[in-house]
């Protein structure tokens, strides 16, 4: 079997924020509504709020919180959620109450974003198995996610696919990860894990024992103490 030159045969990835993203980012078109209906903005607020947003939905004790306060109301979890990422984006608690409702009407009622994978992401993908590494998804989805690997065309890159849903763990319980490398009869020191939530995916593959790799294009992320792309594509350069 290949490997790269610091040991490595098998390498693991995120799928939502990484190999799948959505254009427009939900981020900016929730900001972009915010500031729509009164919130100030800037960059920093903007990168403060998608770090917590990270944070926030990486199993945090916060969000835990939430799903128990709310398990019977779902229109009352998003409803303080969105409060809370308004706080996060710079608001007062008053506009952030003020603009919680409206803003996400806006979100469901107009936002409609495309699900792509970003060029070269396919291309670096096959040239990697094809060079005899072998790949895998581990995702915090709760649902199989088969069909729509197909439709993003994929399905044929990946030996396994690791739902958090199906084992009941979820990132970043190291559980996840050791459950993957187990199955896939692989050592952890030998893989390397690709994600763009450092609480979820770095934190979570360290406690795994396995090489964290962030992608994380807009820089929300200082010093995550690890290698950081910006786009799979650069993966190859981590390899060497």
């Amino acid at each position: 079997m290949l490997k790269s030159p610091n040991g490595i045969n098998v390498i693991l990835f995120d799928l939502d924020g990484t190999l799948r993203h959505s254009r427009p980012s939900s981020e900016h078109a929730f900001f972009d509504f915010a500031v729509q209906l009164g919130a100030k903005d800037s960059p920093k607020r903007r990168l403060e709020a998608m770090r917590w947003l990270h944070h926030y939905w990486a199993q945090s004790p916060l969000m835990i919180q939430d799903q128990v306060t709310f398990q019977d109301d779902e229109e009352g979890f998003w409803t303080n959620f969105t409060r809370r990422y308004l706080i996060k984006f710079g608001c007062s608690e008053e506009k952030a109450k003020e603009i919680a409702g409206p803003v996400r009407k806006l979100m469901d009622e107009q936002y409609k974003p495309e699900d792509v994978v970003l060029p070269g992401t396919l291309e670096t993908l096959g040239e990697l198995k094809e060079a005899g590494f072998r790949l895998g998804i581990v995702t915090n989805r709760t649902n199989p996610c088969d069909d729509y690997l197909q439709t993003l065309g994929l399905t044929d890159y990946f030996e396994i696919t690791v739902v958090a849903g199906s084992i009941a763990s979820w990132k970043p319980d190291p559980r996840i990860f050791e459950h993957t490398l187990e199955t896939m009869k692989a050592d952890p020191e030998a893989a390397i894990y690709v994600g763009d939530n450092y609480y979820a995916d770095i934190i979570g593959a360290r406690r795994a024992g396995i090489q964290p790799v962030l992608i994380d294009p807009e820089g929300v992320f200082p010093d995550p103490g690890c290698p950081v792309i910006s786009k799979i594509s650069e993966l190859e350069e981590v390899l060497k």
